[in-house]
């Protein structure tokens, strides 16, 4: 396929994400080592698997989730266009979960050996890697406590309303209106409810007109309602490293 220039991303338009300085973009250059095209249900990474790439979602969108000795699977959180994918194996040299694709998806690939180049030579953007890794532990405890203290009702509120913001930022649809091609069993796995749980709430909410979702299309009808059910503040999303 035909790689995208580093200097001609769409992604840099997008005011979710800082600028690159001159300098920096020059390394990404020689850092991206080419791309690749998945389909919907490719397994990109798995779990305890030792993967020599890490990777830049460009476009489409999938989950990360850990596999239980039972078989079952948790799903720990949605990837979207701009999220960087396999740091746990080229910091501690093995997934500790695994990534799939829930739609076609286009990546930017960089080799795990470099990732010490990186460090080594550009501060600025070790430190947007280590923010990277920051901010998923933020969000990690945040849904923990989502899980300990909100309700069904909240839990969803707020996680529906959490990926609302983040797809917006991304670029995908518009005001009130996104694409959001997960399963329920998705966002039930997610959250620590059963599937029908799931299906009831999500009845209430569109019957209080809070939402809709469905043919993999998010509707929010009343973004500041909903962020009130998910007891959020309504606040803009934060700008965040790209790499």
């Amino acid at each position: 396929m035909h790689a995208t220039d580093c200097r001609n991303c769409p992604l840099r338009d997008l005011e979710l994400f800082r600028e690159f300085s001159e300098e920096e973009l020059g390394f990404m250059e020689g850092f991206k080592a080419g791309e690749i095209s998945v389909d919907p249900g490719t397994t990109l990474l798995i779990e305890e698997s030792n993967s020599p790439q890490l990777y830049t979602v460009l476009s489409g969108m999938g989950v990360r989730y850990k596999t239980l000795e039972n078989g079952r699977r948790q799903v720990l959180n949605f990837i979207f266009p701009g999220d960087f994918v396999g740091l746990q194996a080229g910091v501690l040299g093995e997934m500790r979960h695994s990534v799939e694709a829930t739609t076609k998806m286009s990546l930017c690939i960089f080799r795990r050996d470099d990732l010490w180049r990186l460090f080594r030579t550009q501060p600025t953007l070790a430190y947007d890697v280590t923010w990277i890794s920051a901010a998923e532990e933020h969000f990690l405890g945040e849904t923990i406590a989502t899980l300990g203290q909100r309700d069904a009702t909240q839990r969803i509120a707020w996680a529906l309303y959490r990926v609302y913001q983040r797809i917006l930022a991304s670029g995908l649809g518009k005001k009130g209106k996104v694409p959001f091609p997960f399963r329920q069993q998705d966002l039930a796995d997610s959250l620590g409810l059963s599937l029908v749980h799931t299906n009831k709430v999500l009845a209430r909410m569109r019957q209080k007109s809070l939402l809709s979702w469905s043919d993999g299309v998010l509707c929010i009808d009343d973004v500041e309602a909903l962020a009130e059910v998910a007891l959020l503040d309504l606040e803009p999303i934060e700008q965040r490293p790209l790499l």
